[in-house]
């Protein structure tokens, strides 16, 4: 039986499901078998005993550079080993070029490598330019769904990009779906759908993290780069729906105490859109022939797709020279769950394209 080596940074929410899918696999799977090597935090690491073994989670230790240790036992494991960055740290990401030069194969979430400085980005595609090592990053836009391999499909098959177009952010889908609605009757505060959405955890600490665009800028970055466009954060256009007094405060809670007195403001942009039959939806667009990539706060037809997605559900349309009626990918785009499952669908890919067989 083949084995392939998994080394894992960053053991926590999503990096303990991701685990515990590969558990369930190799319980049903008869072909190539999946050990887990290494796995390391900021500060602790622990490493398999042997070349036969995966790690026993008893023996973890303090390290001065786990990620180091962790690389190394990736590297010395007998066969392939694949890199599982679950952090979302910019000096781990640093040293993708470095673990693809030694032969290894990396998987991640991890949005920095892939939407800030464009020369990683063409560092880490150099060193896997061959297609091995291969860097895998579907996690990266749409957690689970198939976003950037449907994109990636178009791109290699030679189709042309017209427009990508999408509600790339689980928070700003509920948050949008619930308060700019077709229902005439509805009557929700901005306000009071951000706090629900905090309350149920679908934001971070601070929701302004969520509506400052960043978070969908980096995704259309990502869209673009592997679209073959250069985009780049420093020069995307990012609409920050933050009221500007609201931006400078120090903590979430006067951010969120302050909130209400904004409501006027976004009732405002609700019922212009309303008065022409439309609804208010935050996108990220990739836009090649016009040059008009960037995060907007669009209005969109009742009868959209846009305008019907429900809770914190991701959608994406692509415009292409194929598909002048756009092909659409929609579901999860959020949560340990689908995450890790985008993130173990690549090690499988991986696993597949080093000639490993696998069945169930």
């Amino acid at each position: 039986m083949s084995v392939l080596n998994i080394a894992l940074i960053g053991p926590g929410l999503v990096g303990r499901e991701f685990l515990r899918q590969i558990a369930q696999h190799q319980k049903r799977s008869s072909g190539i078998q999946l050990r887990v090597v290494a796995l390391a935090t900021s500060k602790r690491v622990v490493v398999a005993g042997s070349s036969e073994a995966s790690v026993d989670e008893t023996q973890w230790r303090d390290s001065s550079d786990p990620v180091s240790e962790l690389v190394s036992a990736a590297s010395a494991a007998s066969g392939e080993s694949v890199v599982v960055d679950c952090t979302a740290s910019d000096a781990v990401a640093r040293q993708y070029p470095n673990w693809l030069a030694k032969g290894l194969h990396v998987v991640t979430p991890n949005k920095k490598p892939f939407a800030s400085d464009l020369a990683l980005f063409d560092a880490i595609k150099s060193a896997s330019k061959s297609g091995r090592p291969v860097v895998l990053h579907e996690a990266t836009v749409g957690a689970g769904l198939p976003i950037l391999s449907t994109l990636s499909d178009i791109v290699e098959t030679g189709d042309e990009i017209v427009k990508i177009e999408g509600i790339l952010s689980g928070t700003l889908s509920y948050i949008f779906n619930n308060y700019s609605t077709t229902d005439a009757g509805a009557t929700h505060k901005f306000s009071d759908i951000v706090n629900e959405a905090k309350e149920r955890g679908y934001t971070e600490p601070d929701p302004r993290d969520d509506l400052n665009g960043m978070d969908v800028g980096r995704k259309v970055t990502i869209l673009g780069r592997v679209a073959g466009i250069r985009l780049s954060l420093d020069t995307l256009s990012i609409e920050n729906i933050v009221p500007e007094p609201l931006r400078a405060i120090e903590t979430a809670e006067e951010f969120m105490r302050k909130l209400p007195e904004f409501d006027a403001h976004f009732a405002a942009l609700n019922a212009a859109a309303a008065a022409k039959g439309k609804v208010l939806r935050c996108v990220g667009v990739v836009d090649p022939a016009e040059g008009a990539s960037g995060v907007r706060l669009a209005e969109y037809d009742a009868s959209h797709p846009f305008a019907a997605l429900k809770g914190s559900d991701n959608i994406i349309a692509f415009t292409t020279r194929r598909f002048p009626n756009p092909l659409i990918v929609q579901g999860a785009g959020a949560g340990a769950e689908v995450t890790a499952f985008g993130i173990f669908s690549d090690v499988l890919k991986i696993a597949k394209r080093v000639g490993y067989a696998s069945s169930a």
